[in-house]
């Protein structure tokens, strides 16, 4: 199996680079997924091998999303969400999870690698409440371009998702920027969640760093009071703040975190 696994990714794949390794398709291969190639699993094992535990962070990271979608469908009027840099189809979906409270929800999934969009839009090939777009989550205005009055209302509450994305935009990007581009587009009453790589200034989280910049070439972690500048003004951080992500609204939360498990923090903000 091993070596059929390695004969496909040999194959040439029309807009796919798998000469090096994708944020998505690494995601994907972390979480057992099967939508990866030899080079993305190749990235993974190095947080598997080289740093025990580590696999805490993208399950942490999965888990915490689907506990914030589930509470904005159930508890809020948000009834919209767009999920930017959404990765690779994983167990329950930003719009699996909000369509089993209400099936009318609307889910955009963006993601900038193409395998996203293949495999996306194979899976919600009848699922009218829910698109996958290309784009790039650092090019807000084409997104908002594609996805406004097609399937989201701005006159409406929408929850903006930056699940695992944001600490893969350098400063110079200006992340911040790209926050306060949806704010100034969401109604009061919207939300935004965040999911990011926490930074305690430690040995831990500097190893780690260093093996995202080495392999991607990019990636910030960010202190806690980095991330909650990247909100600016106009949202007002819901309880329990800015948290590790196993911590955040989690009834069956660990009584004592992993050394992993803090260094990747959520949170859920509402537009003032």
């Amino acid at each position: 199996m091993a070596d059929e696994d390695e004969q496909v990714t040999e194959k040439p794949f029309p807009g796919f680079d798998i000469t090096k390794p994708s944020i998505a398709r690494t995601y994907d291969y972390l979480l057992g997924g099967k939508d990866n190639f030899a080079v993305d699993r190749a990235f993974g094992d190095k947080f598997i091998k080289e740093l025990p535990g580590s696999l805490d962070i993208p399950r942490d990271n999965r888990g915490v999303l689907i506990r914030a979608v589930r509470e904005l469908v159930t508890n809020t009027p948000v009834r919209q969400f767009i999920d930017l840099g959404s990765g690779l189809p994983s167990s329950d979906n930003v719009h699996q999870v909000a369509q089993r409270f209400d099936p009318d929800a609307k889910v955009v999934y963006v993601d900038n690698d193409p395998i996203v969009l293949a495999h996306g839009r194979a899976m919600l090939a009848e699922n009218e409440n829910t698109i996958v777009i290309q784009a790039d989550l650092r090019e807000p205005k084409a997104i908002y371009d594609q996805v406004a009055g097609e399937l989201i209302d701005f006159a409406q509450p929408v929850a903006i998702i930056f699940s695992a994305t944001l600490h893969h935009v350098n400063d110079d990007e200006d992340p911040a920027g790209l926050v306060r581009f949806w704010h100034d587009r969401i109604v009061s009453g919207s939300y935004l969640f965040v999911s990011h790589f926490r930074s305690e200034n430690d040995p831990r989280s500097q190893e780690l760093e260093q093996v995202l910049q080495g392999s991607l070439g990019r990636g910030r972690w960010r202190t806690d009071e980095e991330i909650r500048a990247l909100l600016g003004e106009g949202f007002t951080i819901e309880e329990p703040g800015l948290v590790p992500a196993a911590l955040w609204r989690n009834p069956d939360a660990p009584e004592d975190l992993g050394d992993y498990q803090r260094l990747i923090a959520a949170l859920l903000a509402i537009k003032d």
